[in-house]
């Protein structure tokens, strides 16, 4: 266990905003994990445990030890007539994964391409994009409890997933550290290409024949012309949660709002929030070198030197701006640190 001081984050969040760790350290075992959790207890630090860094929101320093998750490794692990079962190490990057997959035409994980972030985070958050969310495919994970430091097993319906949710999160935030997944994939494709967007992207390119990897290179190039380059541009992807709403408000704000979008769900109706912020006024917004992304609403930026709680008093007049003009409450999908 290497544990160093006074380290930046700058180079570790996709934000790029530079807060530093007291103590930081690496950990690509279940040992080194075990060892660093051990060492915060015993000097009775906080812990911040990061992956890709892209889906937080960093407004200060982190006065504790910062464990970065490293654990790697892909290995089939078991396969019948029509799925294979795949465990990954938390700490492999989430596109990496992906692509593996498409490779060996391992099939259920293409609509999740380019996503950004490491496979560790996918069921914490129930990462999800074009009609696919990570419960469709995740069969278990392995965690270690940071108060006994033991490893435990969750199965499907112990993660408690919801829409960008899961019981890490929520009951259980801030007390496992996800360590591996364990992926049900398909041997034979089940596409999911109902989104028009994918289905215009497939006729742009005069695909006929379907394959895993046409709908990955689909995927790709939407959200390649719609999001930013966290590499250009900091960002966290999409900032906010798209909300859901009763089908009676739904219906009035139709009345005042014909051109609203809306998506049946189970609990209500699904509003797009970038179209809520765009017709708010705040697409394109900048101050400082913080702001709102040109072309994707959704998408909060740091356009260099900006700052994290600059960002966060942003997203805060959205969102009061969203409940003054809309009646709906926006949640932030990101983790504010």
């Amino acid at each position: 266990m290497n544990i160093q001081e006074n380290i930046s984050l700058k180079s570790l969040n996709t934000f790029g905003f530079d807060q530093n760790a007291l103590f930081f350290t690496a950990a690509d075992s279940v040992e080194s994990l075990k060892s660093a959790l051990t060492w915060a207890k015993e000097k009775e630090l906080q812990v911040l445990i990061l992956g890709g860094g892209s889906n937080i929101l960093l407004t200060q320093d982190f006065v504790g030890l910062v464990i970065k998750v490293e654990m790697r490794g892909i290995q089939l692990v078991g396969e019948d007539e029509n799925h294979l079962w795949v465990k990954v190490g938390a700490g492999e990057v989430w596109h990496d994964l992906v692509c593996y997959a498409i490779e060996r035409n391992w099939a259920g994980i293409e609509n999740l391409s380019l996503i950004p972030g490491t496979v560790g985070a996918s069921p914490m958050q129930n990462i999800g994009a074009y009609g696919v969310e990570i419960k469709d495919i995740f069969d278990s994970l392995e965690a270690m409890n940071r108060s006994t430091l033991e490893m435990e097993t969750f199965s499907h319906g112990a993660c408690q997933f919801g829409y960008r949710e899961s019981v890490f999160k929520n009951k259980l935030k801030n007390q496992y550290v996800i360590c591996s997944v364990t992926f049900k994939l398909n041997k034979s494709p089940n596409f999911q290409v109902e989104y028009g967007a994918i289905q215009d992207v497939l006729r742009q390119k005069g695909i006929e024949k379907l394959t895993i990897n046409a709908v990955s290179e689909a995927v790709i190039e939407i959200r390649q012309s719609k999001l930013p380059d966290p590499r250009v541009i900091g960002n966290a992807g999409s900032f906010f949660k798209n909300p859901t709403i009763p089908q009676n408000q739904y219906a009035d704000l139709q009345a005042r709002f014909p051109g609203i979008p809306g998506y049946p769900s189970e609990a209500g109706v699904k509003v797009p929030a970038g179209w809520l912020i765009e017709q708010a006024g705040w697409k394109g917004f900048k101050s400082g070198d913080v702001g709102v992304h040109a072309k994707q609403a959704l998408v909060l930026v740091n356009y260099g030197d900006g700052h994290g709680s600059e960002v966060r008093v942003l997203s805060e007049q959205i969102r009061q701006s969203i409940r003054e003009k809309f009646g709906i409450e926006l949640s932030p999908e990101v983790n504010f640190i």
